[in-house]
């Protein structure tokens, strides 16, 4: 599990991805102070009961939804939001956050 103030970190920049947008483990990480991609991925995982993060906007390097028990919620949330997948189940690269 990410130090206190990376998990500050990782969650401010999650809680600022716009509905509709994704970003990857990655872009996340290099946004940090020494956060790894994993390290992002286990911030998602260990959100705490009742949080209000969009965690379904954050998807893998390969623009496809990481494989975990919560895959097939993460894709209904995202197709709320208009998120529209390839035949190969990737998100559209326009999609990425930040441009």
């Amino acid at each position: 599990m990410p130090r206190p103030e990376l998990l500050e970190q990782i969650y401010t920049i999650v809680d600022q991805i716009p509905a509709g947008r994704v970003t990857t483990y990655g872009r996340i990480a290099a946004m940090t102070e020494g956060a790894t991609p994993r390290m992002v991925g286990s911030a998602m995982r260990h959100l705490p009961e009742g949080h209000q993060l969009p965690w379904h906007r954050v998807i893998a390097a390969s623009l496809t939804l990481a494989k975990h028990g919560g895959a097939e919620r993460q894709h209904q949330k995202l197709r709320d939001e208009g998120v529209v997948f390839d035949s190969k189940g990737r998100v559209p690269a326009h999609l990425i956050w930040p441009d």
